[in-house]
């Protein structure tokens, strides 16, 4: 078996078609066929199925899919290593990060530390809570931030380094919208605009209300703190936001009240894969981000 067989099937398998991963590869179509057709023969079992003009895995194709990506992984993982020892000023990090902190934190700090270590290179995945952690677990990213740290995971180890507030929004002509406080219990009869479902603020926001004495009504639901801040502004209902998601201004901008009672926070943290050493460029960024955060962070 052949590391180039494998390369050719994971492409083939990513993009479900030979001829575009044969494009993809800078290879001649033939060239892709015969190799997957040579891996077939020597692993005595079909990989592909075809469906018209694609091709599909196969079960034991899927199965063998997610080896040959764990291999190709690895050997990656190695050469970086290698040229990491060599110069870690020359590395790749690999982040990831949920939406909300893609307007303003993670550029605040990569640029920081990019000012520091200029020739390294980042590689960005965005993400919801639960894919941040599967994307930690599975190294598809070497370190992530993500909102609310876990309480309790065996896989994933780290630290908080931030807690935020949240505010209420409201709409500018809301008989509250003037207030320098409130408590939340004064929105139990205010509809809600909230973040879909698995996203990290979503529970957070249910749990105040809940703990203030009532369940939110939901009137919309968005995937962008952005359209949320419009709908409220637009007065289209209520909702808490941490201060961050304030940063960005728009022509539609909500009032923003600071809530008494109960207090609402969130923890921002960063987690990395258990039982595995950082490789050197991203234990340099980890490293870094922990003495930011404590010495030289602040909120824009």
């Amino acid at each position: 078996m052949e590391l180039r067989q494998l390369e050719y099937f994971v492409q083939v398998a990513r993009l479900q078609h030979v001829t575009k991963a044969a494009e993809e590869l800078h290879v001649a179509q033939s060239a892709v066929s015969r190799q997957i057709h040579r891996l077939e023969e020597e692993l005595g079992i079909r990989l592909f199925m075809q469906r018209g003009r694609n091709v599909q895995l196969t079960p034991v194709g899927q199965l063998f899919l997610k080896r040959a990506e764990a291999i190709l992984g690895d050997l990656d993982r190695a050469v970086m290593e290698i040229h990491e020892f060599l110069d870690p000023e020359v590395g790749e990090i690999r982040l990831g990060f949920p939406h909300s902190l893609g307007i303003n934190l993670v550029p605040q700090v990569v640029a920081a530390f990019r000012k520091l270590h200029p020739n390294v290179k980042f590689k960005f995945r965005q993400g919801m809570y639960p894919s941040l952690i599967r994307d930690v677990v599975d190294a598809e990213v070497d370190i992530a931030f993500i909102s609310p740290f876990p309480d309790k995971n065996d896989q994933v180890i780290g630290e908080v380094v931030l807690t935020e507030e949240l505010f209420a929004i409201l709409p500018e002509n809301h008989r509250l919208a003037h207030e320098e406080s409130i408590k939340l219990g004064d929105l139990k009869d205010e509809t809600f605009v909230l973040f879909s479902s698995g996203y990290s603020l979503r529970p957070i926001v249910w749990d105040a209300c809940r703990e203030a004495g009532f369940t939110p009504k939901i009137g919309f639901e968005s995937e962008e703190a952005g359209t949320i801040r419009g709908l409220v502004a637009a007065g289209m209902g209520v909702s808490l936001l941490p201060e961050m998601a304030m940063y960005e201004t728009s022509s539609m901008m909500p009032a923003v009240v600071k809530v008494s009672e109960p207090r609402i926070n969130r923890t921002i943290g960063l987690i990395r894969r258990s039982g595995e050493k950082l490789p050197q460029v991203v234990h340099m960024f980890h490293t870094f981000l922990l003495d930011f955060f404590q010495n030289e962070y602040k909120p824009r």
